[in-house]
């Protein structure tokens, strides 16, 4: 009994992650304000959005020199 509710549980699971897979997949990312390439972040998100490397950079510029 124990491991029906084990393996229905696991199964749910899987399905979970699956589902989830797939949304992740379809999802349309923004683009990067300042050079247009796909950023990690979804097109929903509110601002300006930036790729690794503009993000990267751009901390560099507003970083404290000491």
């Amino acid at each position: 009994m124990a491991e029906d509710v084990v393996a229905d549980v696991t199964d749910d699971a899987v399905d979970d992650v699956a589902e989830a897979r797939e949304r992740a997949e379809e999802a349309a990312y923004a683009d990067c304000v300042l050079c247009g390439k796909p950023t990690e972040y979804p097109e929903t998100v509110k601002g300006a959005t930036l790729c690794p490397v503009c993000e990267w950079q751009e901390a560099q510029r507003t970083a404290c020199s000491g």
